[in-house]
């Protein structure tokens, strides 16, 4: 199973005083943690995309191409790109350009998104968020393929007989679809024969198997051969030396953030208890000692029956040297634990 982490290039939460400062040292640092995750083994790092002042990820793939500079080895992904309100042909010249830099480790991971900020900032109108994903992901994917492009849609001016460069080093630019729980994307993703990234982020990690279930029958019924319907899974997570410490560490930016999000989205404020439940047996959050995040990673792959990937979001106002070690853990103990 491959280890990842995404990140969403947190703001400093204090960034009150000297904005663009503490904005440059917050990158640095990033770049300084993705060094740091190819050193220890992780195998991929993934970059968010997002239009708010608490994230400084609204270009990924220049993030990602600093990362590749200063990297051997890890994989570098958008997590996710906003297919929805971006230019296809531009989404794959950016990241077959990455792929260039970083002689071929780079892949996309496509999806709609959690906010919609997006939207009215590129001109589109939010009542065809799903019309415009759809589109865009066929041209997506019609590129990768083609060289040469004729093709034509509802929310792009045509292409004729359009070639499209630079070129990926990698024969096939890999290109999974992020999903969260609308049973429709994982039957696309399926019936597309693409690999799924799952981003569950609260409940029980179980309850989204007969998704993954009708991704699986989608992609058999479409003639995909069950080993090309990869699943990997997105969530909340971090390790420290033992979960006391862990939950010391985490839990009180995690509290502030679900809040904040929880506020703008009419959800109940978040309790120790609820966060208790989620770091439990079943709940979604991977937190503890190594020894237990890694035992929770396999419970949820045996859960979702098998996944290929699993990716760590601790983006919730740690410090520096908190990640760091948390990245220094999961790359040298959690990932042979998981593997061996």
């Amino acid at each position: 199973m491959e280890i990842g982490i995404d990140s969403f290039a947190a703001a400093p939460s204090d960034n009150v005083n000297d904005v663009a400062k503490n904005n440059a040292k917050s990158m640095s640092e990033l770049l300084e943690r993705i060094e740091r995750a190819d050193q220890v083994g992780i195998d991929v790092f993934g970059i968010g995309e997002h239009y708010r002042k608490e994230f400084l990820d609204s270009a990924p793939a220049m993030i990602l191409a600093a990362a590749a500079s200063r990297t051997k080895r890890i994989r570098l992904t958008s997590a996710v790109s906003v297919l929805s309100a971006a230019d296809p042909v531009r989404v794959f010249q950016n990241f077959a350009t990455l792929d260039l830099i970083s002689n071929g480790r780079a892949e996309i991971v496509a999806g709609r998104g959690s906010f919609t900020e997006s939207f009215p900032l590129f001109g589109f109108n939010l009542q065809d968020y799903d019309a415009l994903f759809s589109e865009k992901l066929e041209l997506l994917l019609a590129i990768r393929e083609n060289e040469v492009i004729n093709w034509s849609g509802k929310f792009r001016a045509p292409l004729h007989n359009q070639a499209i460069y630079p070129r990926p080093i990698q024969k096939q630019l890999p290109i999974w679809l992020g999903v969260g729980g609308t049973p429709a994307s994982f039957v696309r993703a399926g019936t597309l024969g693409l690999p799924l990234m799952v981003a569950i982020i609260g409940g029980e990690t179980h309850r989204f198997r007969p998704l993954v279930d009708l991704y699986r029958q989608a992609g058999a019924k479409a003639g995909f051969a069950p080993e090309q319907l990869k699943v990997g899974l997105h969530s909340f997570g971090y390790a420290a030396n033992t979960k006391a410490e862990a939950i010391d560490n985490f839990y009180p930016g995690y509290e502030k953030m679900m809040n904040k999000v929880g506020k703008e989205r009419g959800w109940p404020p978040m309790t120790k208890a609820s966060f208790e439940a989620q770091i439990g047996e079943l709940g979604a959050i991977v937190i503890g000692s190594p020894e237990e995040v890694a035992e929770k990673i396999l419970r949820h792959s045996e859960a979702l029956g098998g996944i290929s990937r699993f990716s760590f979001q601790m983006d919730v106002g740690l410090s520096h040297t908190q990640l760091l070690d948390s990245i220094e853990l999961i790359g040298k103990r959690v990932s042979p634990l998981v593997n061996q």
